[in-house]
């Protein structure tokens, strides 16, 4: 007989060294993809108006947007009316001021490739739209696109 005896050997355990460096690279994933929410809206979420022929924009980081309709606040009124720029409630006087701080945020390269978009609710006045696009053709930002949902024809 003999003096030592042989332990039997089950299933090895799970090797979790390389554990860490997979939750990194998950976390470093999904801070890389994950875009914040830049403006919070003041007013309503506007009812976009339906067109059959819709256009996604490309270059979304060269998109400034403009809010036009309802606020959620009473205090600022109650029409359709109401402009939103970033955070804001503003009036058509205070684009070229908006347009400037957007383009001083941008490369100068990247200035004439910039997009204003338009998001204004269905109900909303054409003359305030209007202004906006005067004041627009002031500060020379010519690119404007007007936001719309698919209409199912």
């Amino acid at each position: 007989m003999s003096k030592f005896k042989k332990k039997k050997k089950g299933m090895p355990a799970v090797n979790t060294a390389s554990l860490p460096d997979i939750v990194f690279m998950l976390l470093f994933f999904f801070m890389v993809t994950t875009t914040m929410r830049e403006t919070e809206l003041v007013i309503d979420s506007p009812r976009l108006p339906s067109a059959t022929e819709v256009k996604k924009l490309e270059h979304k980081s060269l998109v400034s947007t403009i809010y036009v309709g309802k606020p959620k606040d009473e205090k600022y009124g109650t029409s359709y009316n109401r402009i939103q720029l970033n955070d804001k409630i503003a009036t058509p006087e205070d684009i070229p001021a908006f347009i400037y701080n957007e383009r001083s945020k941008r490369a100068e390269e990247e200035v004439p490739y910039m997009t204003t978009s338009i998001k204004a609710d269905r109900e909303s006045n054409v003359g305030v739209i209007t202004d906006i696009r005067l004041k627009l053709r002031d500060v020379n930002a010519l690119k404007i696109s007007y936001s719309a949902s698919k209409s199912s024809e």
